[in-house]
């Protein structure tokens, strides 16, 4: 039984994940920021939009201080991830943890630090953070959760159960990577584009009228991605570019993580997102010149402020 959570990285998905677990089990939260620990356990933490409530977690930025759990969910990003989960090593070796980061490779580079039983999940809710203690829940899509290493599949489900209970959605699969593959694809381009763009993920990412409309390199960008996951042997759960016709028709546009990095000039996950991508290409013997392009600019636009 799951009695103890800690939600390790306290931006907008994990602190969605916060405010909703600690309305039905005890929630730690591990922050990067000391003063971002300090407002939580002051004022708590806030959750508005889709879900209206209060929570009250304890927070921390030191890893020795968080109280025992049974499942720790590593929300931080991609590039944060190897030293959190140094932070981590050697603390609690009988929880569960589960990684929600874009792109491939978070579970090998979490089981570098420590003998923890993994859970794989992606996610698909968003939301936006207002403050240290204020996040506004916006989309309420689902997060896939899926085992790692024979991680038993009544756990994972007993995971998924737990975050359904709490207000969000969550789905367990015995094979996480059909959809994991499938945002990947829909991640490297939509988030690549929108970084080098500065669009939001809106209505220009799904025109085709003309040859040169935004969508139509959209298109060609996420067929090579889908050529890639084919010649790798992974099917698909969903066609990325019906997921992304879909998401440019929901009622506001959404700000991809990498745009709002690239607009703060700090690191992005183009190494994780798109340099995964390729490099799973370059695998697998499937030329895919576009994600190469991009990659590499988006790169180079990372280069020029960094």
């Amino acid at each position: 039984m799951i009695a103890g959570v800690c939600v390790i990285g306290a931006g907008t998905i994990g602190s969605l994940f916060a405010g909703h677990l600690a309305q039905i089990v005890d929630v730690s939260v591990l922050t990067r920021r000391r003063a971002h620990a300090d407002a939580l356990n002051a004022r708590g933490l806030r959750i508005k939009g889709r879900s209206e409530l209060d929570a009250r977690v304890f927070a921390t930025d030191d890893a020795s201080n968080v109280p025992a759990f049974d499942l720790g969910i590593i929300a931080c990003k991609g590039i944060d991830l190897d030293a959190v989960s140094s932070a981590l090593e050697g603390r609690m070796p009988e929880a569960t943890l589960m990684t929600v980061q874009n792109g491939l490779g978070a579970e090998e580079i979490v089981r570098r630090h420590g003998p923890w039983q993994l859970i794989s999940a992606i996610t698909f809710m968003s939301g936006t953070r207002h403050s240290d203690t204020e996040v506004e829940y916006v989309l309420d899509t689902p997060t896939w959760l899926g085992p790692y290493e024979g991680t038993p599949l009544e756990l994972v489900e007993e995971v998924a159960r737990l975050i359904g209970s709490s207000g969000l959605r969550a789905e367990a699969f015995s094979d996480l990577r059909p959809a994991q593959w499938s945002k990947l694809i829909f991640n490297a381009t939509v988030n690549g584009v929108a970084a080098l763009t500065g669009l939001p993920h809106d209505h220009h990412f799904a025109a085709e009228e003309a040859p040169y409309d935004l969508g139509a390199l959209v298109r060609r960008l996420m067929d090579e991605g889908s050529t890639v996951a084919a010649a790798a042997g992974i099917p698909l759960r969903e066609d990325p570019w019906e997921m992304n016709v879909h998401a440019t028709q929901r009622g506001s546009a959404h700000y991809p993580s990498m745009l709002e990095d690239v607009e703060a000039r700090r690191p992005t996950e183009v190494e994780s997102i798109n340099g995964a991508l390729v490099r799973e290409a370059e695998g697998v013997g499937v030329s895919v010149p576009l994600q190469h392009v991009l990659y590499a600019l988006v790169r180079g636009k990372e280069a020029s402020y960094s």
